[in-house]
């Protein structure tokens, strides 16, 4: 459980550092931008990868029960959720399964409300299936996002589908039990189903805590999780949905079978066993490390470039940063992190509009590496 340790990733097919060149026109920018870890995997996980290569046979896969107990297993504790009456459904990836949901449970120019900015792909997917999006603007208090009640509840009356992203991606919000439980009754009232995007639920620090919304209130709610955050596992597309409503139980199977996408790779299967069954020390370790990386970045820019506010990163390892008080735009700001910096980071408005002036900075690599990425962020703000 090294994590200072630097792995060089390039022509390993990564996409976080071999598709440099086609995104950004360079390819030897230091890459903090796609979400996933430049960590190596837990040992438990690399032992049981190994142990399925001796066997050389990779047909058709069946998880079994193995594998659902795994994911009840994790759920129950880690976050005391009993999850026995609900189906274990496995897809690809979340958003898929947020692909199979709207297919599914909606239809042409519904609309669907997302809480913006938020993760590109949940406008992408909703747009590309032909629904309709409606946005609900977190607000920024101070750097600090919170929930807009009151457009919230108005258009939620309008909506079919709310798609949650709980921990939040950008914004770093972990929502509270209270903030939870009215969304789910307004949800509820208006009969919303609720997609929960839990994705980054295991990367939580203390004192906030990860509830799963559906621990509130199963009706209507699907629950979408794997270990590709937490346990660095994006390249294995494996993922699950927690869903105890018959009625989108039989939807959402149906078209996951017909489509092909339910049957899982071989490796993914070993490796979230692995992940939640024996590699709970290695995440708690993983956390601390990425809680102290977090730290150092907050600490860097209200010590050397105090213009520039992150927002409280409460989960995710993922850091906020507005850089607004500059007065640049979006384009000069990607400019002087390319061609100044040297560095690979998301540009805000990919999140929404409101994203306009912020940029995402992805924290999970090695400490040295990371403060070589700030010092350069520095320098290249210097003259600003």
């Amino acid at each position: 459980m090294n994590f200072d340790t630097i792995i060089n990733r390039k022509g390993s097919g990564c996409f976080k550092y071999d598709a440099l060149l086609q995104r950004y026109g360079k390819d030897e920018l230091i890459p903090l931008w796609v979400a996933d870890m430049d960590f190596a995997v837990a040992e438990p996980i690399q032992a049981a990868l190994a142990q399925r290569l001796k066997h050389p046979i990779f047909g058709y896969n069946f998880a079994g029960e193995e594998f659902d107990d795994a994911v009840r297993h994790w759920q129950k504790t880690r976050y005391n959720w009993d999850t026995s009456a609900s189906k274990v459904i496995m897809v690809p990836s979340l958003m898929t399964a947020l692909a199979i949901t709207i297919l599914t449970l909606s239809k042409p120019g519904d609309n669907i409300l997302i809480q913006t900015p938020v993760y590109p792909p949940f406008h992408s997917t909703v747009k590309e299936h032909k629904r309709q999006l409606l946005t609900n603007a977190l607000v920024n208090i101070n750097g600090r996002y919170e929930i807009n009640w009151l457009d919230f509840e108005a258009k939620i009356k309008q909506a079919r589908i709310f798609i949650l992203c709980n921990p939040h991606n950008p914004v770093g919000r972990v929502f509270t039990q209270k903030e939870l439980k009215r969304m789910s009754d307004i949800c509820a009232e208006n009969d919303v189903i609720i997609f929960s995007d839990e994705i980054h639920a295991d990367l939580v620090y203390t004192p906030h805590k990860h509830i799963p919304i559906a621990s509130i209130r199963a009706e209507r709610v699907i629950s979408a999780i794997s270990p590709a955050k937490s346990f660095n596992l994006a390249g294995l597309a494996t993922g699950v949905l927690i869903v105890q409503d018959e009625e989108l139980i039989h939807k959402i199977t149906e078209l996951n079978m017909s489509l092909h996408t339910f049957m899982g790779n071989s490796f993914g299967i070993r490796a979230l066993i692995a992940a939640y069954t024996r590699s709970a020390q290695w995440l708690d370790a993983l956390k601390e490390y990425l809680k102290a990386n977090r730290d150092y970045v907050a600490a860097f820019f209200a010590e050397h470039l105090p213009k520039v506010k992150m927002s409280p990163c409460e989960g995710t390892y993922l850091a906020w940063l507005d850089f607004r008080e500059y007065g640049l735009s979006d384009d000069e700001l990607m400019e002087i992190m390319r061609d100044k910096a040297g560095v690979a980071l998301n540009p805000g408005p990919l999140f929404g509009s409101d994203g306009s002036g912020f940029m995402r900075l992805n924290f999970a690599c090695p400490r040295s590496v990371l403060q070589t990425a700030l010092l350069r962020i520095k320098e290249g703000f210097q003259e600003l």
